[in-house]
């Protein structure tokens, strides 16, 4: 076996467990311990941070974004060591950031995003992306992910969205990408776009309430118990 073939087993093997860490859904579990609440039961359903301060609380939704966060970060910094250590054939500085092996940790930054959104351990539903997203991204490089936190903050605070902070946010990955490193190659800027581009799908039903006007401000205090389209 070649030392190409050896680290493509490697990084193979590195997206399903980023795949299977990143489905565990921390906002439903954390929702029933904490708050005794199923999260999926109100609101949107969804599991992630939003959902669980409109159902759960604000201590629920801070636990939340912690662990969603560091699960996108914890299995890019993991692959960006293993593969080259175990696949031999990708040295280290070419894994960096715009490197010629980039595409490799963004094949596991995708499948950590894709474990969140389609979540194995609840029949492939998950959370939308944009807390194990960010994760992703400061895993990947960190000035860039301040960048894009920065975006969303902003957006929020001046619109009350928190959808529209992270539809625009994810929107304009593959953006921020070319620019901040623009010897990337077309494999990798193309993985980020679909990265990106996924959070953007996943928010498809807000995108359609935005539209009508019926989309819920973000709130610190307002609880939800039935479902919004009840």
């Amino acid at each position: 076996m070649d030392d190409f073939a050896r680290a493509l087993i490697v990084t193979a093997v590195c997206c399903v467990a980023a795949y299977f860490l990143c489905g565990i859904p921390f906002g439903k579990i954390l929702g029933k311990c904490l708050g005794n609440v199923d999260i999926q039961q109100a609101g949107s359903g969804n599991i992630g941070t939003t959902n669980a301060l409109r159902v759960a609380g604000p201590k629920v939704a801070a636990l939340t974004l912690l662990f969603d966060l560091l699960k996108g970060t914890v299995c890019v910094v993991a692959a960006r060591w293993l593969i080259p250590v175990l696949g031999l054939g990708a040295p280290a500085w070419s894994l960096v950031p715009g490197a010629s092996g980039d595409w490799l940790v963004v094949l596991v930054a995708l499948a950590s995003l894709y474990g969140h959104i389609f979540s194995p351990y609840l029949h492939f539903h998950g959370g939308k992306g944009i807390a194990t997203g960010v994760g992703i991204l400061f895993g990947y490089c960190w000035p860039l992910a301040l960048v894009h936190l920065g975006i969303f903050i902003v957006l929020v605070a001046l619109t009350k969205f928190v959808s529209l902070g992270s539809i625009v946010t994810a929107g304009l990955v593959p953006l921020t990408m070319f620019v901040t490193f623009p010897s990337m190659g077309p494999a990798a800027l193309a993985l980020w776009a679909v990265l990106g581009w996924t959070v953007v799908w996943a928010h498809r039903a807000n995108i359609a309430r935005l539209r009508a006007g019926k989309e819920s401000k973000l709130s610190f205090t307002k609880r939800v118990t039935t479902k919004d389209d009840e």
